[in-house]
């Protein structure tokens, strides 16, 4: 069986007020992951997180703003076949008003309650869950 192909993009945790993770939802997709995308060739990963939140979610952030958490790999949601290598940021900023954008159909705030209710991307799932709530898991 041929080794899976990669995909490289950027994404973001990022909370509002309540402490509840911002999630997205692409148009003709079911899962929610977090904010981001692939990284262009010859791009970093952090111009790519901050260029794809100000197309996906009208949100303006300084690459002062982005603080590296690592990088993460799981199963691709939406490529069957694929992996996805995600170089992770956060960000101390409170996130409050989001509006979707290109190919963001929905915008989900999640809390630790709702994670066994929604369906979440293997990543934010296997990965990025146990990373910002260990207890929930």
């Amino acid at each position: 069986m041929p080794e899976p192909k990669t995909i490289h993009i950027a994404a973001a945790i990022m909370k509002d007020s309540k402490g509840r993770l911002l999630l997205v939802r692409k148009r003709g997709t079911a899962c929610f992951m977090q904010p981001g995308g692939k990284i262009e060739p010859g791009e970093s990963a952090q111009s790519a997180l901050i260029r794809e939140l100000r197309e996906e979610l009208n949100l303006e952030l300084s690459p002062e703003e982005l603080t590296p958490l690592g990088e993460f790999t799981d199963i691709a949601a939406n490529e069957p076949g694929h992996l996805l290598h995600a170089s992770m940021f956060s960000t101390e900023r409170c996130i409050q008003e989001v509006r979707p954008a290109a190919e963001i159909e929905e915008i989900l705030w999640l809390s630790p309650s709702d994670i066994s209710s929604r369906q979440l991307a293997p990543l934010t799932a296997n990965k990025i869950v146990p990373h910002v709530w260990p207890s929930s898991v």
